[in-house]
């Protein structure tokens, strides 16, 4: 519908992909200079195994765990299709291993249901946002996994909420790791957005203070927001088991499972970010674009937020994403009568917006948005 639109101020903010102040997705110049150099040296196109490329894998594990994956011999990681792919190979896994339910947020990523349901796994719902005050109902959350039992699978966003935004407090992330071990549930941390929040460091803080904690737990990964590699599909699974030696046995099911649902998982994309991480000059120029691609989001959320008394929570969260307080009548008369395109959810992406398209995007919402 928005392709179709001919009037020439319409507004995209539905599509999820990071886009620069020209309304562009371009490709990295890291990614560039690492794609020519594998162009020229890349030697053969033979299959790789199912663990995918553990250079890839080992490297990134650096810049989302904080520490390569030999430090702690407990953990184990794999490869896969984007985070998508990994999270299919982590609800696998726990299907193989006996889990039954699955606990996600209201709201959350539409496909995080579908992708547990399609390995057998019971999806059941807990509070999390308070869209009246577009904030954490922390208390709420806590509340609702009082029905969780032990061995439960608890989904996590590791930083930068899609659809809301929002993002757990360092308290927040302690409340729920010593939860987590009273309670015997385990973490599927979905980490998608790592970089595009506060940083690197600061976005996976709550998620590496609670892994140092708990016994298990599954992290998630995708590379397509934070490298810009969104059609290529680039993304890898880590498991931390209890033990060392429980390890080796979750190894070998992750290598069954992935063969049985992708076979090999695709080269081109993980062998360029293996190269970025490999070369420190092409790190500190993605480290660079990536920060200033959070600078570019956080000052759209800034003057949003500004904008309008409702919108105010926004200037506060993080990431691509943020849920308006409307309703899906108000979606489809600013689409009809301002050209202003997303989800009926009220989901949008901020980085769809350009700060001088803030004014009349926010003109527009006005009459729609709660009274102050």
């Amino acid at each position: 519908m928005h392709r179709a639109d001919p009037r020439p101020h319409k507004i995209d903010v539905g599509v999820g992909v990071y886009r620069d102040e020209t309304g562009e997705t371009p490709v990295m110049r890291a990614v560039k200079a690492a794609e020519t150099r594998l162009l020229a040296e890349q030697r053969t196109k033979s299959y790789l195994g199912a663990e995918g490329d553990q250079g890839f894998t080992d490297r990134l594990a650096d810049v989302a765990l904080g520490q390569p994956l030999a430090t702690d011999t407990r953990i184990t990681g794999v490869q896969t299709p984007g985070g998508t792919g990994a999270l299919r190979l982590a609800a696998e896994l726990l299907a193989r291993a006996g889990a039954t339910f699955v606990w996600v947020g209201a709201p959350t990523w539409p496909n995080h249901g579908p992708i547990f349901r399609e390995a057998g796994l019971v999806v059941r719902t807990h509070a999390y946002f308070d869209t009246a005050q577009s904030r954490i109902d922390f208390a709420a959350f806590v509340d609702s996994l009082a029905e969780a039992r032990f061995g439960d699978v608890v989904l996590l966003h590791g930083c930068c909420h899609n659809p809301t935004g929002t993002a757990f407090s360092p308290g927040e992330w302690d409340e729920l790791t010593q939860l987590f071990l009273a309670r015997g549930l385990i973490p599927l941390i979905d980490l998608a957005y790592q970089g595009l929040g506060l940083g690197l460091d600061e976005d996976a803080a709550g998620m590496r203070a609670m892994l140092a904690a708990v016994p298990e737990a599954l992290v998630a990964y995708s590379c397509d927001k934070n490298f810009a590699l969104y059609r290529e599909r680039v993304g890898a699974l880590w498991v931390q088991a209890a033990t060392p030696a429980a390890a080796v046995p979750i190894r070998e099911t992750l290598l069954v499972l992935a063969r049985s649902l992708w076979s090999m998982p695709p080269d081109h994309g993980a062998a360029t970010v293996r190269l970025i991480l490999d070369d420190p000059a092409l790190k500190a120029e993605w480290r660079a674009e990536l920060t200033s691609m959070c600078a570019r989001i956080n000052g759209l959320r800034s003057a949003l937020g500004a904008s309008h008394p409702a919108l105010a929570p926004i200037a506060d969260q993080q990431g691509l994403f943020a849920l308006l307080p409307i309703d899906e009548n108000a979606v489809s008369q600013l689409r009809e009568r301002h050209a202003i395109y997303m989800p009926a959810s009220g989901r949008i992406n901020i980085a769809g917006l350009q700060l001088e398209t803030i004014e009349s995007f926010a003109a527009a919402l006005s009459p729609y948005l709660p009274r102050y």
